[in-house]
């Protein structure tokens, strides 16, 4: 059967081998064994039950969360030649009646569905009048309790499976799932530990770097506009940040969208058609965005501000590079992330789960700490063991030249204690350069010796440098109504004279992709071709395989078969139109 399958990935995907872990995961399907998938995102997960569906009799039934994935898969499958559909609440009632009758018939290889439609008697008793021979369960970390993002419609999955005559394989997949998670997904589903396929949670080819104290809005314009043309996510905590970020990067005469809660279903929707379109190339959101988006030539992703949970960051990050390209995932700390984020946890509606919210919290903290690789730091959180560091993320990698500003450190930790530790940064950067406003007078700052003692620096300069003091534990935060900084244990030690401190140069924005002209070319065609068809450019061909293509040049049918990522289907609806693009390039260019 293995072979079969492998047949329908190169027929009607353009792959010639299973990635890892896919092989395994469609053998124990094809043989009727439940199994839960874990891969990272961008793994292949969707191939694990797409090319079983094609070997298997019926209409396999794809639990999906999101609609806007549903969509996307299901135009990716059409344009693959394959039958699917989707049933979801965007629907009218019509196109609902026709999408079943359809169903009922046997007209699609796979029907996708939201978790919620299993609480509806009449949508289960059509459900068992169809041939279904498997239950794939996407984001199935949503089943658990201990996972970051449960659903309690998830839980009605498992009864479904009992109400057909035949009973159908299940398949769980997920890319972010602890042990204790895993344990929780095959205990609900029913899954014996041995049929779990794990592939590794590392993604090789994402570079991972923390930037601390460093000026986030001169950051972000300066890698953006170095990085222009490619797609990126810009990722903030909260609504007013994503207007702030998206207001200065529009402002600075880039094309971007933005998205959060607070905008209508219009306006988000709008936002990622013109986003997925390739219309905008960066989208500044909250986490709200992105969950179940298969756009695959997403170059970066930048966390404006830290995520809650080590979960969430790489789900979020791991978004970008879908299709396998080099890609940058960057997270920029301040310590008001962390009061941010315990605010947000402090909110949650169910405080049985703010203990474990705040434990989790404080992995982030560390991450954005640590100097050991961050790509083993992350792939050691979800379990994995004998972990060797990646040599390509900002630790591994890091030669950025360090100078001793021990001196300066102890001019600030200073002027905190004569403050009286119950200030914070804003108005202790006032007193270092001197500020003249009147608050100085009103306590009196004017009078302390280390008043105006670092008046040679602008006060946003001597923010940011607080801000390293905080990240590097020499200085704590108080949290409360209004935050206030004080000399930790680890500060005394620099007051003394017995810790010397060290800062390395700021980090330095950078290109991620080197220009290619034919790939550009190529890349316009696809544009066009894309809103022709009515579908995401990434759904015509993702960056990967206009890469090879371009690499290849290929102006025949059977080389054109050869690039990654090239179908039967894809071949007769684009091929032409492609080789008539590189035909036109070789002729004024390649001499």
């Amino acid at each position: 059967m293995i072979e079969k399958a492998t047949t329908i990935l190169s027929n009607y995907f353009g792959y010639d081998s299973f990635r890892q872990g896919q092989a395994n995961v469609i053998t124990n399907v094809l043989n009727g064994t439940d199994t839960l998938c874990v891969m990272p995102t961008g793994g292949g997960k969707s191939v694990c039950y797409q090319v079983p569906s094609l070997v298997m009799d019926g209409t396999v039934l794809v639990i999906s969360p999101l609609i806007s994935l549903m969509k996307d898969q299901v135009d990716a499958l059409h344009e693959a030649g394959i039958p699917a559909a989707y049933i979801n609440s965007s629907m009218t009632g019509e196109e609902y009646h026709q999408t079943m009758e359809s169903a009922l018939h046997g007209e699609y290889r796979l029907l996708y569905i939201a978790p919620e439609r299993l609480g509806s008697a009449s949508f289960i008793n059509q459900l068992q009048l169809m041939n279904v021979p498997m239950v794939a369960i996407d984001e199935a970390h949503c089943i658990s309790q201990w996972g970051h993002d449960f659903r309690p419609s998830y839980r009605n999955i498992k009864n479904i499976i009992s109400y057909f005559e035949h009973k159908p394989v299940v398949l769980a997949l997920t890319a972010t799932a602890t042990p204790t998670v895993r344990e929780d997904i095959c205990a609900q589903l029913g899954i014996t530990d041995d049929n779990t396929v794990m592939t590794g949670f590392e993604r090789a080819n994402l570079s991972f770097s923390v930037v601390k104290g460093q000026d986030r809005e001169k950051f972000v314009k300066d890698y953006v506009k170095k990085n222009e043309g490619e797609a990126g996510i810009i990722y903030a905590a909260t609504r007013k940040a994503v207007d702030q970020v998206h207001d200065t990067l529009q402002k600075n005469g880039v094309a971007v969208a933005k998205y959060h809660a607070g905008l209508s279903d219009e306006e988000r929707q709008l936002g990622q058609d013109r986003f997925l379109n390739d219309e905008v190339t960066v989208m500044v959101a909250t986490n709200a965005f992105g969950m179940g988006i298969d756009k695959s030539n997403i170059r970066y992703v930048i966390h404006y501000q830290m995520p809650r949970n080590m979960e969430s960051y790489y789900q979020e990050a791991g978004r970008a590079g879908r299709d396998g390209l080099d890609s940058a995932c960057t997270l920029l700390f301040s310590s008001q992330d962390v009061q941010t984020q315990r605010f947000l946890i402090d909110q949650s509606q169910d405080e049985t789960r703010i203990p474990a919210e705040l434990e989790k919290l404080q992995q982030m903290i560390d991450y954005c700490h640590t100097e050991v690789c961050l790509q083993k730091f992350i792939i050691t959180y979800f379990g994995e063991t004998d972990v060797a560091i990646c040599g390509r993320c900002a630790n591994c990698t890091d030669t950025r030249e360090s100078t001793d500003v021990t001196v300066d450190v102890q001019k600030v930790l200073s002027c905190v204690i004569r403050m009286g530790q119950r200030f914070g940064k804003t108005m202790i950067a006032q007193v270092l350069t001197g500020s003249r406003n009147k608050k100085m007078m009103d306590f009196g700052f004017e009078k302390l010796t280390t008043y105006g003692i670092m008046k040679g620096q602008s006060a946003k300069d001597v923010s940011d440098f607080i801000e390293f003091i905080i990240s590097e534990n020499y200085l704590g935060v108080e949290n409360g109504q209004f935050p206030t900084i004080y000399v930790s244990e680890r500060g005394k030690e620099v007051l003394t004279g017995n810790v010397k401190v060290s800062r390395k140069v700021s980090v330095v924005t950078k290109q991620i992709t080197n220009d290619d002209p034919l790939f550009e070319q190529l890349r316009a065609l696809r544009r066009t071709l894309s809103q022709e068809a009515g579908v995401p450019p990434f759904v015509v061909f993702s960056d990967k395989t206009l890469r090879d293509m371009a690499s290849r040049m290929p102006v025949t049918e059977e080389d054109f078969l050869e690039v990654n990522g090239v179908g039967l289907a894809k071949l007769e609806r684009y091929g032409e139109a492609f080789m008539e693009e590189i035909k036109a390039y070789q002729r004024e260019n390649v001499h």
